[in-house]
């Protein structure tokens, strides 16, 4: 397994756990807003799905199926804001109705597959290590 890989993987599901600890917070500086009325807070929301997703092709081994679904992960991960902009109409994210259910369910779903990816890469390098160290 390449070091860099696992160099770049630990750095991002670092800045992804303190992404998500900052969001599960609640912390005020999350409510202040960027150029443009974009919240801080759903920056670092797409910061805690792109950074897991790009640990999760950072470990994957060139030219593996698991690699190819990391970078498809890594790229709607990537999307979720300004897709969650598009659907909102606002830069604050604030949905009603349908518009609201679609962006849940997309969410929850991209989250889901976040998890997987990581998990599978995850998985994949530590079975690598694994023959590695038997051999």
């Amino acid at each position: 397994m390449r070091t860099t890989g696992i160099v770049v993987a630990t750095l991002l599901l670092a800045i992804a756990a303190v992404a998500l600890a900052a969001l599960l917070s609640g912390a005020d500086w999350l409510a202040a807003t960027l150029p443009g009325a974009l919240p801080v807070g759903n920056v670092v929301a797409a910061i805690a799905l792109c950074a897991p997703a790009g640990a999760a092709f950072a470990l994957g081994r060139r030219g593996s199926l698991q690699r190819r679904v990391a970078r498809v992960v890594l790229a709607a991960s990537l999307a979720w804001l300004p897709l969650s902009l598009l659907l909102a109409g606002n830069p604050q994210l604030n949905f009603g109705g349908t518009r609201g259910t679609a962006w849940l369910l997309l969410t929850l779903s991209l989250a889901a597959c976040v998890a997987v990816a990581m998990a599978w890469a995850l998985a994949s390098a530590l079975l690598r290590l694994r023959r590695r160290r038997a051999a």
